[in-house]
């Protein structure tokens, strides 16, 4: 029909090039796997999910640089340092590392 939308084959296949030539421009490579294969972004949506409950929905930013600054001490302070881990026996990220190390 007339004016009815693109199908979305249609409309990825546009933004994809703009897309990864801004990603180019900023220093950052994408990692896209096959069409219909979501497992290789299954551990940064668990993570951004619990970033998203433990953190930034009990927030209201002013700013952006107020946001990136809570969320760099999040990451770097509590959740690398602090956070206990089901996957990693319950032990911070640190402290399993530390750990596991072989000196």
């Amino acid at each position: 029909h007339e004016g009815a939308p693109a199908p979305l084959g249609s409309r990825q296949s546009v933004c994809r090039p703009r897309y990864q030539r801004l990603l180019n421009a900023h220093g950052i490579t994408s990692s896209m796997s096959r069409t219909g294969n979501c497992w290789d972004n299954a551990c940064v949506e668990s993570f951004l999910g619990t970033l998203k409950r433990e953190l930034v929905y009990h927030r209201h930013y002013a700013t952006r640089e107020e946001a990136r600054q809570d969320i760099f001490e999040y990451i770097e302070v509590f959740y690398n340092r602090k956070r206990r881990h089901s996957t990693l026996g319950y032990a911070s990220p640190a402290e399993y590392e530390a750990r596991t190390t072989v000196a």
